[in-house]
């Protein structure tokens, strides 16, 4: 990396990426001709029409409807591969966001190489794991700093896998659109977590009976590169911190974690959003109140303590901290948009329920009108994403959907539409791909 802040040769060129940060309505004007209109929506005309149907090949039908800022992915997709990753479509450079196509998600165990990047900052460039320590301090009986070493020497070193999903994944799909990164259902994954356990490691450092909450610190920079301010800092109540399957980790699928991922030391907080399980860990402080570090105030992070309506004003104070994800699926095979002479499929995918466990996955083919129940694993262990399978009929030759329905233990099943909220965090609305029968 030679430029701190973009990581390129020459900052003073900016990118398709900066263009669209700095200044998105101004980037799609000039790109594509493309003007905001007053739903915050843009529309593509004329010439600029002509070069994005030509970048992606074929007639746009609901260019119109295209969100104003927004990357296109025919873009996007061609700004170069991540090294270490496999597939992954890039939704930010700076700081680095990249999903993964639910069809390339199919393992019980997510490969590190198709593991999704949600990054706040930049990550920082020294990851010796050998030089890098850990401290636990705030209201502890005794304050420590360890190493990766001791970390591995002092505490049971367990193996997990543990889902770990943006609550931002699936923002692409709310209208009135919500701001940020435009997630579709990739920035979620399960790989295997290898570390100790948190609730381990605190213990040891003995906890206060005034705490409240955890304060987690990373070593990646903000934007800015003023070492003095922090890209991100969240926490969670002492009751979940104290879960025996969150990890202090430091290898991921029996490796080193990959440098987007959080190497050399992670935590992995699973169940609730992935921005409590800080990349580059390099600190734990206990406190006798709900953190206030970076995006842990405002609306960060939040949502309306009530339900809303689309394109509702929702005071600041009305917003709640987002604690355990909601049950949800994902069909991973077959992929979107295939075609098929068959008139029998297998399809197949994940579940997961936040702090809850998946009772039952059904699909259906005939846009809900019947369901059929698939057949469903036990987890490899709480907190794992299940895998299910199921057969999919076709009476005849058309176009069909195909949607998944997953049911939490609560009796919590996923819901046809989205539930609105200002953020755009949450969406766990029925995962649905197309199918054309030949």
């Amino acid at each position: 990396m030679t430029d701190h802040d973009t990581g390129r040769d020459d900052p003073a060129v900016p990118t398709l990426y900066d263009m669209y940060r700095d200044d998105p309505e101004g980037a799609d004007k000039r790109l594509f001709g493309r003007i905001p209109n007053a739903d915050r929506r843009g529309f593509l005309r004329g010439a600029g029409l002509a070069t994005m149907t030509a970048m992606v090949g074929m007639a746009i039908p609901y260019h119109r409807t295209m969100p104003s800022g927004f990357i296109p992915m025919a873009l996007a997709e061609s700004e170069g591969a991540i090294e270490g990753k496999d597939g992954l479509s890039v939704l930010n450079d700076r700081p680095m966001n990249a999903e993964t196509p639910p069809h390339l998600l199919d393992d019980a165990v997510t490969p590190t190489s198709r593991h999704f990047i949600r990054n706040n900052g930049i990550p920082p460039e020294d990851v010796d794991p050998d030089s890098w320590t850990l401290t636990i301090d705030g209201l502890v009986d005794e304050p420590m700093t360890l190493s990766i070493a001791d970390l591995k020497e002092r505490f049971e070193v367990v193996e997990e896998n543990l889902t770990i999903e943006c609550g931002g994944n699936g923002r692409a799909f709310f209208d009135p659109p919500a701001s940020g990164n435009q997630w579709t259902y990739g920035a979620v994954a399960c790989s295997r977590w290898t570390g100790v356990r948190l609730a381990d490691v605190l213990k040891a450092a003995g906890v206060k009976d005034s705490v409240v909450y955890t304060a987690h610190y990373g070593a990646d920079w903000h934007l800015s590169g003023d070492p003095d301010k922090l890209p991100i800092s969240r926490g969670v109540p002492i009751e979940k911190a104290m879960n025996p399957h969150n990890l202090i980790a430091f290898a991921q699928n029996g490796e080193p974690i990959h440098p987007m991922n959080g190497a050399p030391l992670r935590l992995v907080v699973p169940g609730w959003p992935g921005s409590c399980s800080q990349k580059w860990l390099t600190r734990i402080q206990l406190r006798d109140q709900v953190h206030d570090g970076p995006k842990m105030t405002g609306t960060s992070y939040r949502v309306p303590n009530r339900p809303v309506a689309p394109g509702e004003d929702v005071p600041k104070e009305d917003f709640v901290i987002i604690e355990a994800m909601p049950v949800k699926s994902l069909i991973t095979a077959p992929a979107t948009g295939g075609e098929t002479a068959e008139r029998t499929i297998e399809v197949r995918g994940h579940a997961w329920a936040g702090d809850d466990s998946i009772t039952k996955v059904e699909v259906s083919n005939d846009f809900g009108a019947t369901w059929r129940e698939a057949s469903l694993d036990a987890p490899e262990n709480p907190y794992a994403w299940q895998q299910w399978r199921a057969e999919a009929s076709f009476p005849q030759a058309g176009y069909y959907e195909v949607w998944a329905r997953a049911t939490s233990d609560k009796g919590i099943s996923q819901p046809h539409a989205i539930a609105w909220n200002p953020k755009g965090y949450l969406n766990n609305s029925m995962h649905r791909i197309s199918v054309r029968v030949v």
